[in-house]
């Protein structure tokens, strides 16, 4: 991961780490070990510079101390971290054996959560130092781990979100047709960090029938006056996320245009009304679902309601049917329905939203009404 940590201090970093071995241990984990990441930045503010073959690893136990497994010529710059006066490091050498090293700081036959994005060599070590030991995914672990926010994260939520609000009130000022997508979308990455984001995760531009693809990749198409543009992008500002849609017109839309926009935009009303404290997840995603499956576009609504953001752009909770994780005040998350006709247009309006103590808030404030650019 790279991008800024946020500005937190030791004493949170100790917090969040207590917190999550108490997580580990109601889950009936040994502990827990956390690769570089997300995970490792958010419960230690610590992101090496370069993620090489060297084992470098978070070891979190109930009722232990914090230990930071890092390679010796690395330990300098871990020691520098904003969390690492709240854990001990423990260095290993080349020609040593990291997995011996970490193996004695682990129970002989636990079972652990490890970061998802650990690598395979490095639990096959694990593994063949400690044979009575198992492993789990933090994700399938711990799922909420990282999803309730404290109030400076909100904070951070919701200056990354004004930023994109920020890019978007600017970009709907360029010319659109006669442009290529890639020109449109090197704006908006321009643009997010004029307005103090550190990294761009992406920026779609998805113009006439490319907009029928979620995920477009961005290419040298020529945006044509008459198209429908899909406009996804965000990144990290200050270490945490942000991520918007809108879905612009050049020139006068049509009135199929027009009613399917309406559409997606009463869809993402309704999704965001559902937002309060106690209900399951999937009750996000049914009430915008069932807007646009009543209208008869269900078909063409082919993703989920809405992820998590926080020291990512795409993290627990997610708003998708058969997820019964109750909301809670403090989560954030997107809510982004949207209508794909194959060969056509597309049609995604988002926003970031957090849970309050009675309902919900957004993190972003341009207008869902259909904008119209040159």
């Amino acid at each position: 991961m790279t991008g800024t940590a946020a500005p937190f201090a030791a004493d949170d970093y100790r917090a969040r780490m207590e917190r999550a071995a108490r997580s580990a241990a109601e889950a009936g984990l040994a502990g827990l070990l956390v690769a570089p990441g997300p995970d490792m930045v958010w419960l230690t503010g610590y992101a090496p510079t370069a993620v090489t073959e060297r084992l470098t690893l978070l070891v979190l136990a109930p009722g232990q101390d914090p230990v930071l497994v890092v390679p010796t010529l690395e330990a300098p710059d871990a020691a520098k971290a904003a969390g690492a006066s709240a854990l001990t490091l423990r260095d290993w050498t080349d020609g040593k054996d990291p997995y011996a090293a970490t193996a004695a700081l682990l129970g002989a036959d636990g079972r652990f959560g490890i970061s998802d994005n650990a690598w395979a060599m490095h639990l096959l070590g694990l593994q063949k130092a400690l044979p009575g030991t198992s492993y789990a995914s933090l994700t399938e672990a711990l799922p909420m781990l990282r999803a309730v926010k404290d109030t400076a994260e909100l904070e951070l939520l919701a200056a990354a979100g004004a930023a994109a609000d920020a890019t978007f009130e600017e970009i709907r000022k360029v010319p659109f047709g006669g442009r290529r997508e890639s020109e449109v979308a090197a704006d908006l990455a321009d643009l997010l960090r004029r307005f103090g984001h550190s990294q761009v995760d992406f920026t779609i531009v998805a113009s006439g029938p490319n907009g029928a693809n979620p995920h477009h990749e961005v290419g040298d198409r020529v945006i044509e006056r008459g198209d429908m543009v899909v406009l996804d992008f965000g990144g990290l500002k200050d270490g945490y996320g942000s991520d918007t849609s809108r879905t612009v017109h050049v020139g006068e839309p049509t009135d199929e245009e027009r009613r399917v926009h309406d559409l997606v935009r009463a869809a993402q009303e309704a999704g965001f009304r559902a937002v309060r404290p106690g209900v399951p997840c999937q009750e996000v995603d049914r009430a915008a679902r069932a807007v646009i499956a009543d209208a008869g576009y269900g078909e063409y609504f082919i993703h989920r309601t809405g992820h998590g953001i926080g020291v990512t752009t795409h993290e627990p909770p997610y708003m998708i049917e058969g997820e019964e994780q109750p909301l809670v005040p403090g989560m954030c998350f997107s809510v982004e329905p949207g209508v794909y006709l194959p060969g056509r247009f597309g049609v995604r309006i988002e926003d970031i939203v957090t849970v309050t103590e009675d309902g919900g808030r957004r993190l972003n404030d341009t207008t869902r009404e259909m904008v119209i650019v040159d």
